[in-house]
């Protein structure tokens, strides 16, 4: 479902973190482009290269010639994915707000189904491997050790402190762009489990998360290590509970006051 165009906004903003992705970046920003222009509608992708010893930024540059929409933001060293994405979220100027993963694992098709979401009340939608492995008609494929790891993982994160949702960490997910402004102004996790702590802080100030079912296939070559990110990220679960414990992510003072859209409708509310 499309974004209303109106002339003179930015209406969808697409920000990939990207970190050596030299080799598999050039054709998911074709099919980028290639949807979103096929759409009429104006849009931004902004990469953000993480770092990169390889040719991620010249891969990135060369297209960018031929398509003014792509940007490409540079870090002088690697920071990591969490702190790739809110840079490029800081810098995205559009109504709703994507970040997806470089390597193309979630189609850019599936933006539709997450926008839907947001037309019809949603603050934020994620896309999610786990509710689409469960439904007809959706093609998750996935390392069965990954499926494993992941599985607990997501079960002991449900315990914790985010019940309701089954898949944290799929890498395909839809702001409103305030709601971007508010979440990525207090996130503070550089590494993989900065989605932890975006949906904890959304959740405490009372955002609608929507959890969408999305296609998604293993790539080759992932930057993700199951095991030792996994470890990682249980760390950074520790300290999103201690910065919770000293207060950091109560909510603002400032009421917040989001009329949802009936389902259906192309208009989105007032920021």
């Amino acid at each position: 479902m499309p974004c209303q165009n109106v002339s003179g906004f930015i209406h969808c903003s697409i920000i990939l973190p990207a970190y050596n992705e030299a080799a598999r970046i050039l054709p998911y920003l074709r099919s980028i482009t290639s949807y979103m222009q096929d759409r009429g509608e104006p849009y931004e992708v902004l990469v953000v290269d993480d770092g990169s010893t390889d040719a991620t930024a010249s891969v990135v540059e060369t297209l960018a010639s031929s398509a003014p929409e792509i940007q490409l933001l540079r870090a002088p060293w690697r920071r990591g994915k969490g702190a790739a994405v809110r840079r490029g979220m800081q810098a995205a100027v559009g109504r709703i707000q994507l970040f997806a993963d470089a390597d193309g694992a979630t189609p850019i098709q599936e933006l539709a189904r997450l926008e839907q979401a947001v037309v019809s009340g949603a603050d934020v939608a994620i896309g999610s491997r786990a509710l689409a492995s469960q439904l007809p008609g959706y093609t998750v494929q996935t390392r069965w050790y990954r499926t494993i790891l992941t599985t607990l993982f997501n079960s002991v994160v449900r315990q914790s402190s985010l019940r309701g949702i089954t898949d944290t960490q799929c890498g395909f997910k839809l702001f409103r762009q305030s709601v971007a402004a508010d979440l990525f102004g207090v996130s503070s996790i550089d590494g993989y489990g900065f989605d932890l702590e975006l949906l904890y802080v959304a959740r405490q100030r009372g955002y609608r998360i929507a959890e969408i079912p999305v296609n998604w296939s293993h790539q080759p070559d992932s930057k993700f290590r199951v095991f030792r990110d996994v470890l990682a990220m249980l760390r950074e679960m520790a300290l999103i509970r201690r910065n919770r414990s000293k207060g950091y992510y109560a909510s603002p003072s400032q009421a917040r006051n989001f009329q949802p859209s009936a389902a259906g409708q192309l208009e989105f509310p007032p920021e």
